[in-house]
């Protein structure tokens, strides 16, 4: 299957999306495109969620739109439902990894720990979240983690900010890194997308 690290190749920064209001998904969808930005993960924390991944798949053919915070099997089968191409969860179970590998769209389980690592690793999936990768242990840990584990690799989020990314992405088995600081809630509250789209071609840039 094709890695999440495929679907967007070079693209350093996945941008990890809280939707409330549907109306706005195609608008930030396309400013974060037009950033640079064509790998967009749509949280499921919301009512709005569903209906923006929708919309998004629907109507914004540049992106590569996912879901994120996929914490059930129903949640695997809503979210490939609605168009999502990649799904990603804070961390996982037996019962929803196999739900994502039936899925047939590329995943990224969350893990945290070495042995979470290990275990995924016999499972035949080496591309993984890192979450939450700063109170987790950061660059350091996945420093740590690249001699004994090195076919792992990994997305950290959870943290993750302009300035902390860069180390990240120096990192051999960091393939991209997710965060939020190009969609500060003042900009989307004020449906500033072009504020949105300068601050995703900052982020894009970080490669």
């Amino acid at each position: 299957m094709t890695s999440v690290f495929d679907l967007a190749p070079g693209t350093p920064v996945v941008p990890v999306v809280v939707i409330e209001d549907a109306a706005d998904a195609v608008p930030l969808a396309r400013a974060l495109v037009a950033g640079g930005l064509p790998l967009i993960e749509v949280t499921l924390r919301t009512p709005a969620a569903l209906d923006a991944v929708r919309a998004i798949a629907a109507e914004v053919p540049e992106a590569v739109v996912g879901a994120g915070t996929v914490v059930s099997a129903a949640g695997v089968a809503d979210a490939v439902g609605a168009g999502a191409r990649f799904l990603v969860s804070p961390g996982w179970t037996g019962r929803l990894l196999g739900a994502m590998r039936e899925s047939g769209v590329p995943f990224l389980p969350g893990v945290s720990t070495a042995s979470e690592v290990v275990a995924l690793l016999e499972q035949g999936v080496d591309a993984m979240k890192f979450f939450p990768a700063e109170a987790a242990g950061g660059v350091p840990y996945l420093r740590s983690l690249a001699g004994p584990l090195p076919l792992a690799r990994f997305c950290p989020t959870g943290g993750v900010s302009l300035a902390s990314a860069p180390a990240y992405l120096t990192l051999p088995n960091v393939g991209c890194v997710g965060g939020t600081w190009m969609l500060p809630p003042d900009a989307l509250a004020a449906r500033d997308w072009g504020r949105v789209e300068t601050l995703a071609r900052e982020a894009a840039g970080l490669r």
